[in-house]
């Protein structure tokens, strides 16, 4: 029986540097398949694998879809694209956002924990808010091995951190402690009585993030209700706790934690202050071009309603003005 030969690792801030770290000591024979999900802007290039391949002696490639899995291969999840393991090959899709993010953490490791339960090993490297919480818990609950960088050797230590409070992790460690783990993982069989029956939960979740229509068609059945809408596209959110971990989904599959979404929802109010403030000194601008007007055709009722209107425009602006700068100082 093959070792822990499905080896997934996500990071958000700091974690290219965590990965050059992590490379160099993963032996070109290692019996395993690493997959690195890193948080990237969805527009340009990639050189993450081009990064990893000069580190360490392990090859690395953004996969194509329906490549074939080999051992002792570096993956890494491409642009605005999740990473999806399937049994013996890899699935690139433009499946919803989870968490604010495509490629995101837990879309890969769940599909990991799907299709091969107890020999996945899952690490969660340095990174801000919670992404990665949700994919571990999948990982565990199948049997598998889960495995922090320990907070306080994290540059970041939230995401790790928050994988700790939700998840039994086996393992929080110094950086420089996870390569050997992983080695003597990829190694080491595990247990053929620990495997554990793959839930309807994370068999319809792993669907939702392939763009499976029944499995979309279904993402309401998930949970109740949530009072909130979805930040990414204003559907209405299902509510629903995963162990401990709140967590919500839409009716076309973006996900969230809970700090995710209180992000979101943060860069969403944001958006649209801005959008308002834009929106009242578009309205000012035009009250006084009609002011003027006015007193050109001696309009003096009109030339006081529109004066009204600037005075109001601007009082609003201010109030806005004063909100937005409120906000910054306290980011």
């Amino acid at each position: 029986m093959p070792g822990h030969e499905i080896i997934v690792i996500g990071a958000s801030a700091g974690g290219i540097e965590a990965m050059t770290k992590i490379a160099p000591d993963l032996p070109a024979t290692i019996p395993a398949a690493i997959f690195v999900v890193q948080h990237i802007p969805a527009t340009g290039p990639s050189m993450l694998p081009e990064i990893l391949r000069r580190a360490g002696a392990l090859p690395a490639r953004h996969p194509a879809d329906g490549d074939a899995i080999e051992h002792g291969w570096i993956y890494v999840a491409p642009p605005d694209h999740h990473m999806l393991i399937e049994p013996g090959h890899i699935h690139v899709v433009r499946g919803p956002k989870e968490n604010g993010f495509r490629p995101a953490i837990d879309a890969t490791f769940r599909t990991a924990a799907r299709a091969y339960g107890p020999r996945v090993a899952g690490v969660v490297l340095t990174g801000m808010l919670d992404d990665g919480t949700a994919g571990l818990l999948a990982i565990k609950r199948r049997r598998g091995m889960a495995i922090v960088q320990a907070p306080a050797d994290a540059p970041f230590p939230s995401m790790p951190a928050s994988a700790m409070r939700y998840v039994e992790v086996d393992a929080a460690l110094a950086l420089v402690d996870i390569p050997p783990l992983l080695v003597r993982l990829a190694h080491q069989q595990p247990d053929p009585e620990s495997e554990v029956p793959m839930s309807e939960q994370l068999d319809l979740e792993a669907g939702i993030s392939e763009m499976d229509r029944e499995a979309i068609e279904r993402a309401d059945t998930l949970a109740k209700p949530a009072p909130f809408s979805c930040p990414d596209c204003g559907g209405v959110l299902a509510e629903f706790y995963d162990g401990d971990l709140l967590r919500f989904r839409c009716q076309v599959g973006h996900a969230f934690s809970q700090e995710s979404l209180l992000a979101c929802q943060t860069e969403t109010l944001d958006r649209d202050l801005w959008a308002a403030f834009r929106s009242l000194d578009e309205r000012a601008t035009l009250a006084r071009r009609l002011a003027r007007d006015a007193q050109r055709f001696n309009d003096s009722v009109g030339e006081r309603r529109f004066a009204q209107l600037i005075e109001q425009a601007e009082w609003q602006k201010q109030r806005l003005r004063q909100a937005l700068l409120k906000e910054q100082a306290g980011a």
